[in-house]
């Protein structure tokens, strides 16, 4: 008997009042970020942070690549199927759901929230590998891994937690540090991250 139960799969919640606070709070990170942004002017803070994440030089390209494809759109999928190949059968549908999701508003407020990239707009900028071109606002590397950790955070242990909010906040940098993106553009990418993942939580539920 005590085999079988070892067997089951762990009870399944949906913390309501909690999840709506973290979806909430997305929300708001989402709509700040994107209330300063104009198509043809750059804040002057963020000019500034910018510059001093543009401008410092740390590590080569060829090691920061890497760390910004962990918000590669490719990461959904690869990741629903590491999930499923754990048997994670609920996880890897919410990493699918999240990242289709994160992938479709990411492109509606692209066309709401209209802005360019950094050297279209400021002068000096360092541009790191291909340049990057269309609309900055906002960021889809930052809102995809940001989506993925958010969705995955109830599986994970603390460990694995600490690394993925590294993780994320290097890519988030990277993107700013290769001028790919400005500051607000990766702000709001973690804003709606943050939101489509906890929405995504309440839709297939997460472990006790």
């Amino acid at each position: 008997m005590s085999g079988r139960a070892g067997t089951r799969p762990r009870p399944v919640v949906r913390p309501w009042g909690a999840e709506a606070v973290l979806a909430g709070c997305g929300a708001l990170v989402l709509v700040l970020a994107a209330l300063p942004v104009e198509p043809a002017r750059v804040p002057a803070t963020e000019a500034a942070v910018f510059r001093a994440v543009n401008g410092v030089d740390v590590l080569p390209f060829v090691l920061v690549w890497p760390v910004m494809q962990l918000g590669n759109v490719l990461v959904v999928p690869a990741s629903a199927l590491v999930a499923a190949a754990l048997r994670h059968w609920r996880l890897a549908a919410g990493l699918l759901l999240a990242g289709v999701g994160t992938y479709l508003a990411a492109k509606g407020i692209k066309d709401v929230v209209v802005r360019g990239r950094p050297d279209g707009l400021l002068d000096g900028v360092v541009v790191r590998g291909t340049a990057a071109r269309g609309r900055g606002f906002l960021s889809g590397h930052a809102a995809v891994v940001v989506t993925v950790l958010t969705v995955a955070w109830p599986w994970l242990r603390r460990p694995a937690r600490v690394a993925g909010v590294l993780l994320a906040a290097a890519v988030c940098l990277a993107r700013v540090h290769v001028a790919a993106h400005l500051p607000l553009d990766v702000v709001g990418g973690v804003g709606l991250g943050l939101l489509v993942g906890v929405l995504v939580r309440l839709a297939v539920g997460r472990p006790a």
